[in-house]
């Protein structure tokens, strides 16, 4: 691994809430060739169903609007070297490794990062499986990355950058390949290019993810790359996931939303450090296992996870508005609370197809493709 590559991978596992700052003032120009159309940056008016241009990514941060940026990144970004090394049980102990190859690396810091998200999963009524995801938290910026790994596959995934604390610099002061090399290592969701989505969910619980058995280590964040990067379905996510150890980055209890394009859908959650998978359409932010932890979580997550259940008992089958409308009705907008809903995704998991909507305002979206 390179030396200013180690340098950009090891911020990312600096972590602290989000900031009332916006992108505006920091982040790199947009490069003209970044856009698709005259304006691509105001989005688009998807209420219809007709057909949108997908937003043409390069290397360049395209700010897309205050708040929320995207880029592409094709290449090698040192994950398969992270993995072979052994992965890491904690943030502090990647920092740790990474001090080992680069003297010079200090001055890193951690913060408590709680937030709350919706995942929906069900039939496209055109064919195929769609996928829906909130990202509740309050106002922070988003850099979405279109990833195009040496080795594996290509994937489109979202991070909140405000997550990532670096002493003595902002991260947007780092050039475009920078940021994007270190979000690929702190991904919430994502999709690749064989439609497997998944999520990161938050539950509130004084219980976290440590297993200590003779596998090698993986944090959250850096699982949701591992499943990007190899699986192409929820049978080799598990497989994926069952050769790790799992530790909870930010030492916080969350499980795991993963959908496929045949149709699976499921959660896996850590109770007690063991590994457990429920199938669900649904995952908000309480524990779906039975058992001594089922139901625990917050009060509003039940009250989320009921609506969208009612959702798909009244129309089994979606379309891509019908999903952007579901994650809608269970916004942050909807419940008097301080928080937002930063993000919503659809992922169409036949055609590649994403759409993103940003701080609840559904009139407007931004198209991807991950294909």
């Amino acid at each position: 691994m390179k030396k200013h590559m180690i340098i950009l991978i090891m911020l990312i596992f600096l972590t602290t809430g989000c900031t009332d700052t916006s992108l505006s003032s920091e982040q790199s120009t947009p490069s003209q060739e970044s856009t698709v159309g005259e304006n691509p940056s105001e989005g688009t008016d998807i209420k219809s169903n007709e057909a949108i241009p997908p937003l043409t990514l390069t290397t360049e941060i395209m700010q897309l609007e205050s708040g929320l940026s995207a880029v592409k990144y094709e290449g090698d970004y040192g994950f398969e070297e992270f993995l072979a090394n052994g992965g890491a049980s904690s943030d502090e102990d990647v920092v740790k490794y990474l001090s080992g190859v680069l003297s010079d690396a200090n001055n890193f810091s951690f913060g408590n990062i709680p937030f709350g998200c919706s995942t929906i999963s069900v039939g496209n009524e055109n064919g195929g499986y769609l996928f829906g995801r909130n990202f509740d938290w309050n106002k922070c910026n988003v850099l979405i990355v279109h990833s195009i790994p040496k080795n594996g596959y290509s994937s489109i995934s979202t991070v909140n950058t405000d997550f990532i604390n670096m002493s003595g610099m902002k991260l947007s002061a780092l050039p475009a390949n920078a940021q994007a090399i270190i979000a690929m290592y702190a991904p919430l969701d994502g999709m690749n290019e064989k439609g497997l989505a998944v999520s990161v969910n938050m539950i509130q619980d004084s219980a976290t993810i440590s297993q200590n058995t003779d596998k090698p280590d993986i944090t959250t964040t850096t699982a949701i790359r591992l499943l990007l990067n190899k699986a192409a379905n929820v049978d080799e996510a598990l497989g994926l996931l069952e050769q790790y150890d799992m530790h909870a980055s930010m030492g916080f209890m969350t499980h795991l939303a993963i959908a496929d394009n045949d149709g699976n859908s499921i959660v896996v959650e850590y109770i007690n450090n063991e590994m457990q998978v429920i199938e669900t359409p649904v995952v908000t932010n309480f524990y779906l296992a039975e058992g001594e932890k089922h139901g625990i979580g917050t009060a509003q997550s039940h009250e989320r996870y009921d609506i969208l259940m009612n959702a798909l008992n009244e129309k089994s089958t979606m379309d891509m508005n019908g999903v952007r409308d579901a994650l809608s009705s269970v916004s942050k907008g909807n419940f008097s609370e301080f928080e937002s809903t930063e993000w919503s995704i659809v992922f169409n998991q036949s055609s590649g197809e994403v759409r993103y909507y940003h701080r609840e305002n559904y009139d407007k979206g931004y198209m991807f493709s991950v294909k």
